[in-house]
């Protein structure tokens, strides 16, 4: 299986996704921004959480417009996989592959803590790993993660079975708790919490791990 992992000035979570993945069995390549096309074999793109272009304009919003996004959307538009974490996650809504905004937290300070999370859906190739209404510990780092959406588009995701996550204790004013979504297609999530750092018992934890090896074991026997 084969993973693409971006790369963008002010990333810094690049090199753990990386690891996470390979960890699972994934073979990896780093992918720099200003790149045009991504590895023609590759199954899935994780775009990092960081700091990219340092949150100017807006979280994710210049990173949406490097070179290489507009491969990163043909290959999500043709059925590929995408995994976007934290400032990922901005960078997906910012170029539309995933709906809503995520906006300044609430409380307009930056949270950098484990928080419980709780598994909404089972029904994707990201959390076939865990149980519906499993509590699972993964780390957050953000300020500007307070995912934003309509009421209209809410009852979608709801119905659609489209929400990935919530939180046990909402740490940034999230719309209904929502921690991360899925595409409609459910081959596309975004999360703000970093699973990719809860996958070595030195992180402290290590419940992000079912999400890498369920979401590489899918795409290996597809």
């Amino acid at each position: 299986m084969k993973a693409a992992v971006l790369v963008f000035p002010g990333s810094n979570c690049d090199r753990d996704m990386a690891v996470a993945f390979e960890r699972a069995g994934a073979d990896v390549t780093m992918v720099w921004h200003k790149d045009t096309a991504l590895p023609s074999d590759v199954d899935i793109v994780g775009v990092p959480g960081g700091f990219s272009f340092g949150d100017y304009l807006r979280c994710g919003a210049i990173a949406a417009r490097s070179p290489i996004t507009a491969s990163l959307k043909a290959h999500a538009d043709r059925g590929g996989y995408v995994l976007g974490v934290c400032n990922g996650f901005q960078v997906l809504t910012e170029t539309g592959l995933l709906p809503g905004a995520l906006m300044r937290n609430a409380n307009l300070k930056f949270v950098c803590r484990a928080l419980d999370l709780r598994v909404e859906t089972s029904q994707s190739d990201f959390t076939s790993g865990y149980n519906a209404g499993d509590m699972i510990t993964i780390p957050v780092a953000h300020h500007d993660g307070n995912y934003t959406v309509d009421d209209e588009t809410l009852a979608k995701l709801r119905a659609e079975d489209r929400i990935a996550f919530t939180y046990g204790a909402n740490p940034n004013g999230s719309t209904a708790d929502i921690a991360g979504v899925l595409s409609e297609n459910r081959r596309v999530l975004g999360m703000m919490p970093h699973p990719e750092r809860a996958v070595d018992e030195n992180h402290g934890g290590t419940d992000g791990v079912a999400m890498f090896r369920s979401l590489v074991g899918s795409l290996e026997t597809a």
